[in-house]
């Protein structure tokens, strides 16, 4: 099945012979030519992989990947540059690319790390359907909590703060990052509705189970663990 890509190029004849191959192998091809349209066509969302040439008008490459990565747009990124250098490719990756291919190349070589790129984020995305801590499973879609197969019942922002702790399995999570990431506070209110809702939600997901998975981690935060 093709994928929808977005090419940022402003060398027409590349373009061309990339929107032409990658359409014969069933992909669909957005092209555009700056560095700002780019920009603003990669933080929509509806791409599957960005191939990205480093020295563009309007928005130069490496710049639009870092605000496409300070907006937390995850979307796999192929570096396609001139710009050969082992310095290069470290600047590039480091910057938040998946990978960096030099010009002149092959199109078989181009082919096979868009490939590759894109089975990555399948595979990510089949990971984001479920989420799994021990006994615990949670879905995101549907956001249907079980433990041991047994639905557990939250209420939206019981849901949220189990989600979060989960998204950091194993870490110890800080009142300062619940606070800001769950209850969008970017100061502390002086109450304690945080422990409320810890207290809450560890009942629910402990309560006829042997084993404790939310952990409070004495003058640090709380962790979620399927061990101790």
């Amino acid at each position: 099945m093709g994928r929808k890509i977005l090419l940022i190029e402003d060398d027409r004849e590349t373009a061309s012979y990339l929107v032409r191959g990658l359409g014969e192998e069933g992909h669909g091809v957005e092209h555009v030519e700056d560095g700002r349209d780019g920009l603003f066509r990669a933080t929509d969302g509806s791409f599957d992989l960005v191939i990205l040439d480093r020295m563009v008008p309007g928005l130069d490459g490496l710049s639009l990947l870092k605000a496409m990565r300070a907006a937390n747009v995850e979307t796999p990124v192929l570096i396609l540059s001139a710009l050969a250098s082992v310095t290069d490719r470290i600047e590039g990756l480091e910057s938040g690319s998946d990978d960096y291919l030099a010009k002149p190349f092959s199109f078989g070589e181009l082919l096979a790390r868009v490939n590759a790129l894109l089975r990555r984020g399948e595979g990510k995305a089949a990971a984001d359907l479920r989420i799994l801590v021990g006994d615990l499973e949670i879905e995101p879609l549907s956001r249907v909590v079980r433990r041991a197969g047994r639905v557990i019942d939250l209420k939206p922002r019981e849901y949220r703060l189990l989600e979060y702790l989960a998204r950091n399995e194993g870490r110890v999570v800080t009142r300062t990052m619940l606070l800001e990431q769950v209850w969008d506070y970017h100061f502390d209110p002086g109450t304690n509705v945080i422990d409320v809702h810890v207290s809450r939600l560890r009942r629910k997901l402990e309560e006829g189970f042997e084993r404790p998975i939310l952990h409070t981690v004495r003058g640090a935060g709380y962790r979620l663990a399927a061990t101790a």
